[in-house]
C-alpha cells in the first residue's frame, strides 16, 4: 500500500484568478466545483494519474514564505520565452539565479505570492 498525491492545495484570496492564473501556466482547465460549504477550483490535467491543483478561497491573506512550492519544468521551448509568458500572465521575479551557483532557476511568485520556482529545462 502506498498513497498517491491527488492535490496540490493552495489557499486564496481570490481563487477564481489563481486558478486562472494556474491554468494558464500549465494550460489545463480550470473548473468550478460548487461543493456545499466548500467551494473551490480545480486545475486539472486530462491524464488522472497527473496531480491536480486546487484553489480554495479563505480570508486570511498570505504572511510568510512558502514552506512547500512547485518546480516547473520548460515545455516545448527554453527557459527564457517560458520566463517571459509567465510574467505575461502575471508572475513576478523574486531570485534570478540562473547565472549564480548553485543555479539555474528562476524562482518566481504568483499574483498572490505563492512563491514556485522555474528550471533550466532541457
Amino acid at each position: 500500500m502506498h498513497s498517491a498525491i491527488l492535490n496540490v492545495t493552495f489557499d486564496c484570496g481570490d481563487s477564481a484568478a489563481q486558478a486562472e492564473f494556474w491554468s494558464g501556466v500549465t494550460r489545463w482547465p480550470a473548473t468550478y466545483v460548487d461543493m456545499p460549504g466548500n467551494p473551490f477550483w480545480v486545475v486539472a490535467s486530462d491524464n488522472e494519474a497527473v496531480m491536480r491543483l486546487v484553489f480554495v478561497q479563505v480570508p486570511e491573506p498570505k504572511t510568510v514564505k512558502n514552506r512547500v512550492h512547485l518546480d516547473l519544468l520548460p515545455q516545448g521551448g527554453p527557459q527564457d520565452e517560458e520566463l517571459a509568458r509567465l510574467q505575461s500572465l502575471g508572475a513576478t521575479i523574486v531570485d534570478d539565479r540562473r547565472t549564480a551557483t548553485p543555479g539555474g532557476w528562476v524562482m518566481m511568485a504568483d499574483p498572490e505570492g505563492n512563491e514556485f520556482c522555474l528550471e533550466q529545462g532541457d
